[in-house]
C-alpha cells in the first residue's frame, strides 16, 4: 500500500514538474508572450524586417509578432495604447514626444534608409552626373530647374541639409509646392510640373508610390540617409514587467554587433537582381555597415 502511494506520489509529482517546465527530458515550452512589434511600412515592404525578425527569433529566443506595420501615424497609437511593446520608426518630432512624456524609454538608433533624387528621364539638370546629393541640387538650382517640395517631413529636412551642404539659396522654382493627394502621389505631381523630387528609395522602387515614368536619377548618398530608433516602453507605457524585459532583450539585439551583422544579412537574403538593395542599414558605426550586397 505504502509503494502504490509513494508511486502515485511520484507520478502526481512529475505532472506537476511537466506542467511547471516541460516534460522531463524535453524541450522547454515555448513562451506564451510574443514580443509585439510594430514598425513602419517600408522595413516590411522591401522584405528586410520579416527576414530581420526570423534570425532576431533564433538568436534570442523570443517569439516576434508584428502586430502591424504601417505608416508611422497608424503606429505611434498602438504603442502609446500598449497594444506594441516595441516600435520601430523614424526617429522624429513624435518619437521625443513620446519619450518626454514618459511612454517611452530613451530612445536608441539601429538602423538607416535611404532617400534618391528622382526626375524626368531626359534630366535636363544632368543630375545623373553628379557626385553627390549636395551636387545635384547645386545643378539644379544652376539650371534654373523645377524641384518639388515633397511633404513628406523626411524628405523635407534631407533637401534643407544639402542646400545648407550645397551653399546655394534656392529660388522660387527649386521650392515647387506640393499638392499630391494623397501625398504617395508626389511622382505624379512633380511630373506635371517636370519638377525633380527628393523620396525615399524604398516606395518608389516598391510601387508605394504611382509612377508616370520617372527615374532614380541619383542613389547612394549617405547625406541622405534616415535614422530608425527603436521605442522601448517607458516608465507609463501600459506593459507590463515581463514584456518591458523582452522589447529590452530584443532592442539590445537589434543595437548589437550581432544584430547588426544580421541585419546585413538579411538585406542580402532578401536582394533579387531587379532589387538587389541593400534597403536598411546598419549603423555607419558598425562594422557590418560595410557590408555589401553582390
Amino acid at each position: 500500500m505504502r509503494l502504490q502511494q509513494l508511486l502515485s506520489r511520484l507520478t502526481a509529482a512529475l505532472w506537476l514538474a511537466a506542467l511547471a517546465g516541460g516534460a522531463v527530458g524535453g524541450e522547454p515550452p515555448a513562451s506564451t508572450t510574443a514580443i509585439r512589434v510594430a514598425a513602419v511600412g517600408g522595413l516590411t515592404l522591401c522584405g528586410v524586417w520579416p527576414e530581420l525578425a526570423r534570425r532576431a527569433e533564433l538568436a534570442t529566443g523570443l517569439r516576434i509578432d508584428t502586430v502591424a506595420t504601417a505608416p508611422k501615424q497608424d503606429i505611434l497609437p498602438l504603442f502609446e495604447r500598449g497594444e506594441a511593446d516595441l516600435l520601430l520608426i523614424h526617429g522624429s518630432d513624435e518619437t521625443f514626444d513620446l519619450l518626454a512624456r514618459g511612454i517611452a524609454a530613451p530612445l536608441r538608433a539601429w538602423a538607416q534608409n535611404a532617400h534618391v533624387i528622382a526626375g524626368p528621364p531626359d534630366d535636363p539638370a544632368g543630375v545623373r552626373q553628379a557626385g553627390d546629393g549636395a551636387d545635384a541640387l547645386r545643378r539644379i538650382a544652376l539650371a534654373n530647374a523645377p524641384l518639388l517640395s515633397f511633404r513628406d517631413p523626411g524628405s523635407f529636412a534631407i533637401v534643407q541639409r544639402l542646400w545648407r551642404v550645397a551653399g546655394v539659396r534656392p529660388g522660387p522654382q527649386q521650392q515647387l509646392p506640393d499638392d499630391a493627394w494623397p501625398r504617395q502621389r508626389v511622382l505624379e505631381a512633380a511630373a506635371r510640373q517636370r519638377a525633380y523630387v527628393v523620396v525615399g528609395h524604398i516606395p518608389i522602387v516598391f510601387g508605394r508610390q504611382p509612377n508616370p515614368g520617372y527615374q532614380v536619377l541619383l542613389a547612394g548618398d549617405p547625406a541622405m540617409r534616415r535614422t530608425y530608433v527603436v521605442v522601448e516602453p517607458g516608465p507609463r507605457h501600459p506593459a507590463d514587467a515581463a514584456r518591458r524585459a523582452s522589447a529590452n532583450q530584443l532592442a539590445d539585439y537589434l543595437v548589437s554587433p550581432n544584430g547588426q551583422a544580421a541585419l546585413s544579412a538579411a538585406n542580402q537574403a532578401v536582394a533579387t537582381p531587379e532589387r538587389p538593395g541593400p534597403w536598411i542599414f546598419p549603423l555607419p558605426q558598425s562594422p557590418a555597415s560595410g557590408a555589401a550586397v553582390d
